[in-house]
């Protein structure tokens, strides 16, 4: 089967659709909402708890997000998800006080944890499972591709053309309520009550997870602040977002023919040192771009690969009825992971400096390494 036999799977030109238009708004607003902050005042710690709060949100969401799919249906909840990611965005336009800011990134938290766990729950649902990584894949190219344009071009566009350009971006998920209207009337039945999920067959993943994705979220959150000249900025979050897309994408059909474990201890090495480059460059007033650059391709060449592998393990670790806990799980380690390394990253770094602070995140990627060895059992049926 090839990426466009998948493609052709029911709904999944719709999932495609509805995420870009979501991940569009919330890569928008990734870099962005911090800058704002800074700009109306906030230091290191308080521009922090800006995706902090977002990803607290989603988490919390993303717990209830099951049960919800459960209570109100799948048109509802995708509805709701897109409507709350990018109609809060317009309270941006306001002002710029940490607390609006907060509260803006809160809101937007609940729709991105509807998206999350609905997006991946429904490529589990939709594909054959022998094509699995391959459609995560192509999955997180509609993650990836809006990242990649607007995480990386975000501060620039920002700075050139005004914030507002990028608010006015941030309100794509409004868009997504169609593909997401259409995706729900077409879904044939609600999911199954589920049973208790084996949650212990899951940890592994999550923590692998949890830990790349604290390293990706720093590097995305604090990197216009601690480089020298804003277009280096771009530069090396073009560079990060292009390698984890193409790192998410080929590793999907690689698992999917040679199997996920194989691969997931030398991307965690390839984070660990990418993040000591990282720091090392950025350690005095002028930030060394060659160092940099080689730095950011690391940790995205793990932050994308370790994505898509760590999901695939997080399936295969369970029965088919558990695959909204398995999504739900996954979410909820990448965007605590996301949040975790914006909160303490900030917090280090406010204390000491940014470079201490990104050795600090890699030392945690590094204190995986032992669960990236170890196999997880596969779980049929």
């Amino acid at each position: 089967m090839t990426r466009t036999s998948v493609l052709r799977s029911p709904g999944m030109p719709l999932v495609v659709a509805m995420t870009a238009l979501a991940f569009s708004g919330y890569s928008a607003l990734m870099p962005v909402a911090p800058l704002w902050a800074a700009q109306g005042g906030a230091d290191a710690g308080g521009v922090g708890l800006v995706n902090g709060m977002l990803m607290l949100t989603t988490v919390l969401t993303q717990l209830m997000v099951p049960a919800a799919l459960r209570r109100f249906g799948w048109e509802s909840v995708l509805v709701t998800g897109t409507l709350f990611l990018g109609l809060p965005t317009a309270g941006l336009f306001f002002g710029d006080s940490l607390g609006l800011i907060l509260l803006v990134s809160g809101l937007r938290g609940i729709g991105f944890g509807i998206i999350t766990v609905t997006g991946s729950a429904l490529i589990a649902e939709l594909v054959d499972p022998m094509r699995r990584g391959e459609a995560i894949g192509v999955y997180g190219l509609a993650v990836a591709a809006p990242q990649i344009l607007f995480i990386s071009t975000g501060p620039w566009f920002a700075e050139r053309f005004g914030f507002e350009t990028m608010f006015a971006v941030g309100l794509l998920p409004i868009l997504g309520a169609v593909p997401a209207y259409i995706l729900g009337r077409r879904m044939e039945r609600l999911p199954k009550p589920l049973e208790r999920a084996p949650y212990r067959n899951l940890l592994r993943p999550i923590l692998l997870l949890l830990a790349v994705t604290l390293a990706g979220g720093a590097i995305i959150t604090f990197l216009a602040q601690m480089v020298s000249a804003p277009w280096m900025a771009m530069v090396a979050l073009l560079h990060l977002t292009v390698f984890a897309a193409a790192s998410r994408w080929r590793l999907g059909g690689l698992a999917d023919e040679f199997g996920a474990r194989r691969f997931v201890w030398p991307l965690v090495v390839a984070t660990t040192i990418g993040m000591a480059l990282i720091a090392f460059s950025v350690r005095e007033e002028t930030t060394q771009i060659a160092v940099l650059l080689m730095g950011t391709s690391l940790v995205g060449i793990g932050y994308g690969g370790l994505q898509n592998l760590t999901l695939l393990i997080a399936f295969d670790g369970v029965k088919r009825a558990h695959y909204g806990s398995a999504s739900a799980a996954w979410n909820i380690g990448f965007d605590a992971g996301t949040g975790i390394g914006s909160v303490a990253i900030g917090a280090i770094a406010a204390g000491s400096s940014f470079s201490t602070a990104i050795l600090v995140g890699g030392a945690i990627s590094l204190l995986t390494l032992p669960l990236a060895i170890r196999r997880t059992p596969k779980v049929n049926g």
